[in-house]
């Protein structure tokens, strides 16, 4: 059984950072790629970031130069480094693979 958890979020001053954790069971980790989403209120959830079994990466526009993503394979852990963070940051941020999704954690960022 595919389990995905996240932690890492909570309150945080625009300009701030949060570090985004995703831990991982019940796949291969090292051999899938590995994605986090985000959804706003009354918005649809949509791609953050995304990395590859092979460390290549990819991101949303709105992201790109502030946000990282990166894995560490030896602890089936995915992470989401978030700096510089805007009050449209806000949302519920989701781990997913393979079809399958976190449960989320929620970043509000204030001003």
């Amino acid at each position: 059984q595919v389990q995905l958890g996240e932690s890492g979020g909570g309150l945080v001053q625009a300009g701030g950072s949060l570090r985004l954790s995703c831990a991982a069971s019940g796949i291969t980790f090292s051999i899938n790629t590995m994605s986090w989403y985000r959804q706003a209120p009354g918005k649809q959830r949509g791609l953050v970031a995304a990395v590859t079994a092979g460390g290549n990466t990819n991101y949303a526009d709105s992201v790109k130069g502030r946000f990282t993503i990166s894995r560490d394979n030896t602890k089936n852990t995915v992470y989401l480094q978030m700096n510089s963070l805007k009050l449209e940051d806000t949302a519920v941020y989701f781990c997913y693979v393979r079809s399958y999704w976190g449960k989320g954690t929620l970043v509000t960022v204030s001003s």
